[in-house]
């Protein structure tokens, strides 16, 4: 795994929808399982939902705690 693609997660911002302007790691659970559903976006926002969809799925999402607050 990538860790810039993990340090993405934790400083960019979701560009549209109900959670404009939320960290694409702090996007609740429910809405990264809507996107596994109905399809991610196409580009690199669209990977990073897959990636943090996968890290929320199986209980990863603590492994991103050491990279917040890092530039």
């Amino acid at each position: 795994m990538d860790p810039e693609l993990l340090t993405l997660l934790v400083t960019r911002e979701m560009p549209f929808g109900k959670y404009k302007g939320r960290l694409i790691a702090d996007l609740p659970g429910n809405y990264l399982n809507w996107f596994a559903r109905e399809g991610f976006p196409p580009g690199e926002i669209g990977r990073l939902l897959a990636l943090m969809h996968e890290l929320d799925h199986n209980g990863l999402k603590p492994l991103l705690d050491p990279l917040r607050g890092k530039k």
